[in-house]
């Protein structure tokens, strides 16, 4: 109890200055931008990098509600994304600048039993904490390169990132509530809010048999620390295998439906965030789907990290490449790689996995043997058939980007 009530006066006090320093971060900004990212630049023009709190400096994709991507590089440091450079995304510009855990309750009510409200010390004594590392991919992840160009934020390959979660799995939490039987479906909110009562608040659903399923957990961790304020403080809803977009960030209210979510606030569910209902998730370019249906699952996709594009190489000397391959949690079965720009592929070497929902390390030792420019390729497939494509798929959202990518090189 000692302990707990340790914990409680240090969050609080840590909230303090989260609502100090978050509340002085929007002015900040212009005279902390400095710089540019990797290179990448769409059409908006050059992406600038900007520190916020409790991070590293990140490109500032939009300020109001903070929208940050992770600078590609960092990938090269390892599976795991550390806090401070994890990438960041509200969807709401009325988000919490503070939040006190001696108020903070995360209500569960609608077709249950018992309706819960519970501190954040009551929600970690209910079961015995579990942790998983999953990736967390933002759905307009490298939006930037979908050609015809598409609406919505201009993305690189930095709004993706994989951490260790820790918390408690949503079923136990679910179970303490008693889920009637008649529930079809679980709604979840955050505590950011939208500033016009016309735009929908972000809820986001899952189905009561994925909700009640071993995966998705209500974590307050993120790689041994508590949540970066940034990313969902001080608890927030994961979903391996799943789009960021079901994450939901500071969450506070959990609901039990006896029916299809529906109505003004299931706008993120129900228009938002669709792709194309077909096999390929696709459609020509320029043209709309006649039916859609909510994006899910990650696809396959792997990345180098060790070359940035318009590297140089030497010739004719050991070069070790590496990179990270992921997929939905079905299992990586291979990862190839061509540097003669497609034509011949080699297997890499998969290192040790840290799980089916996370980044897994790839190595393959080269030698070039010529000068001249070349082009550098990965493409990564799973136990479940499913392997990246060379050509890439084309949606009106920009969704779910996991071509094959292509670094180009000079070899000296």
């Amino acid at each position: 109890m000692a302990d707990n009530k340790h914990r409680s006066m240090h969050s609080r006090r840590r909230f303090i200055r989260n609502a100090s320093t978050l509340a002085l971060a929007a002015p900040l900004i212009s005279h902390a931008a400095q710089g540019i990212d990797e290179g990448v630049t769409f059409a908006g023009g050059e992406r600038p990098l900007v520190q916020f709190p409790e991070k590293r400096k990140l490109i500032l994709v939009h300020s109001r509600p903070p929208h940050l991507e992770t600078p590609f590089s960092t990938f090269n440091e390892g599976v795991i994304t550390k806090n401070d450079a994890f990438y960041v995304r509200y969807h709401l510009a009325n988000f919490p600048t503070s939040i006190d855990l001696a108020d903070y309750r995360l209500n569960i009510r609608g077709a249950v039993k018992n309706r819960l409200s519970l501190s954040l010390d009551e929600l970690k004594s209910i079961v015995e904490q579990i942790e998983v590392v999953a990736v967390n991919q933002c759905s307009g992840n490298s939006r930037g390169y979908s050609s015809p160009r598409v609406f919505g934020a201009q993305l690189s390959h930095g709004a993706m990132g994989n951490a260790r979660w820790t918390g408690v799995p949503l079923k136990a939490v679910l179970e303490k509530a008693g889920v009637l039987s008649d529930a079809e479906q679980v709604i979840f909110n955050g505590l950011d809010k939208p500033v016009l009562s016309t735009t929908p608040d972000f809820h986001k659903s899952l189905d009561i048999e994925h909700a009640l399923s071993p995966e998705p957990m209500l974590a307050w961790g993120m790689n041994g620390e508590d949540l970066p304020f940034l990313n969902g403080y001080p608890l927030k809803l994961i979903v391996p295998g799943y789009f960021g977009t079901y994450w939901v960030k500071h969450l506070s209210d959990i609901v039990v439906l006896d029916h299809t979510y529906k109505g003004h606030d299931a706008y993120f569910m129900n228009k938002g965030y669709h792709i194309p209902d077909n096999d390929c998730m696709c459609v020509t370019p320029g043209t709309q789907a006649d039916k859609t249906r909510p994006i899910s699952t990650l696809p396959v996709r792997s990345f180098i990290t060790s070359v940035m594009a318009e590297a140089q190489l030497p010739v004719n000397r050991r070069v070790e490449l590496k990179g990270i391959a992921f997929d939905s949690g079905e299992g990586l079965k291979s990862v190839d790689v061509s540097i003669d720009g497609g034509r011949t592929w080699r297997a890499a070497k998969l290192s040790t996995s840290l799980g089916r929902f996370s980044f897994q390390e790839w190595k393959l030792d080269i030698s070039f043997k010529q000068v001249g420019n070349t082009a550098l390729m990965v493409r990564a497939s799973n136990r479940a058939g499913e392997i990246q494509p060379l050509k890439a798929d084309w949606n009106p959202g920009g969704y779910r980007r996991h071509v094959v990518e292509t670094t180009p090189v000079t070899i000296i």
